[in-house]
C-alpha cells in the first residue's frame, strides 16, 4: 500500500468522523484546532486545481459535507454563541498581528 493510498484512507476516515459530528460546529474546530471543514473543502478544492482539475468551491463542499452546503447549513448549523464568535475574534486578530 503506497503512502498515497493510506492518505487517502485517512482522509475519508475524517470525513466520515466529521459526519458522525455533526454536532461539533465549524466554529468550535476553527477555535479549537484553527481548521474546519470548510477549511477541507477550500483544501480539496486546491489539491484538485494543482492535479490540473477545475473543482468549484460548491462541489469540494458537497464531498466534505455529503450534501449541499446549504441543506448541512439548513440541518445541523446553529448560531455561534458570543463567547465562541470572541474567541474566533480574538484569534484572528492574534493572527493578523503575526
Amino acid at each position: 500500500m503506497s503512502q498515497e493510498s493510506i492518505e487517502a484512507a485517512v482522509f475519508r476516515r475524517l470525513l466520515s468522523h466529521l459526519d458522525g459530528r455533526k454536532d461539533v460546529q465549524n466554529i468550535d474546530l476553527m477555535n479549537l484546532a484553527g481548521f474546519c471543514r470548510n477549511c477541507l473543502s477550500k483544501w480539496y478544492a486546491e489539491a484538485a486545481g494543482e492535479q490540473g482539475l477545475t473543482l468549484d468551491k460548491e462541489s469540494a463542499r458537497e464531498i466534505v459535507y455529503g450534501m449541499p452546503y446549504d441543506e448541512w447549513k439548513a440541518q445541523y448549523q446553529t448560531e455561534a454563541t458570543p463567547e465562541q464568535a470572541a474567541q474566533f475574534a480574538a484569534q484572528q486578530s492574534d493572527s493578523a498581528g503575526q
